[in-house]
């Protein structure tokens, strides 16, 4: 599967132009296979873009501005929800793919698939080699996070400068 990030390249607006990098830079930061489509130099991709945002998503002048996320042809969001995954560490679920092993989602999602009705962790009732396993998982998961951190102070620096 692709995401599909479509974007203006000539666009005017600087705001728009640093949702566009921050959209750009996060995915390549966590390689993300994704493809730039250009609404502004492109008809059929402004066009295509149009259509296939939702109308509950349209803002109220019905023109959807860029950058608009797609995952092949399902609709994934734009900026303000693709921030908002981002600030939840829920950018793979967003984005409609499988988190990598290890990293700071896909220890989420185990962690909630490990909590019984009672709000015991399964690892706490189970054989020590899980919870090595666990350990191992959390050190890998701590580099992801150093990366992603690491990208996020470098785009607050780009902000205020």
């Amino acid at each position: 599967m692709v995401i599909k990030v479509f974007l203006a390249t000539s666009s005017g607006s600087t705001a728009i132009k640093k949702k566009q990098q921050d959209v750009v830079g996060f995915l390549e930061a966590l390689k993300v296979d994704y493809t730039q489509l250009d609404i502004a130099c492109n008809e059929e991709n402004r066009k295509w873009m149009r259509q296939n945002v939702p109308e509950e998503k349209k803002p109220s002048n019905g023109i959807p501005l860029p950058p608009q996320i797609f995952n092949e042809e399902s609709y994934c969001g734009d900026y303000e929800t693709f921030f908002d995954a981002k600030e939840d560490n829920s950018v793979y679920a967003f984005l409609g793919l499988a988190p990598p092993p290890g990293s700071k989602e896909a220890l989420q999602a185990d962690e909630e698939e490990h909590i019984m009705e009672n709000g015991t962790h399964i690892e706490e009732t189970t054989e020590e080699g899980t919870q090595d396993e666990s350990i191992g998982h959390a050190e890998e998961d701590e580099e992801q996070g150093e990366e992603e951190e690491e990208y996020l102070e470098e785009t607050q620096q780009e902000e205020e400068a």
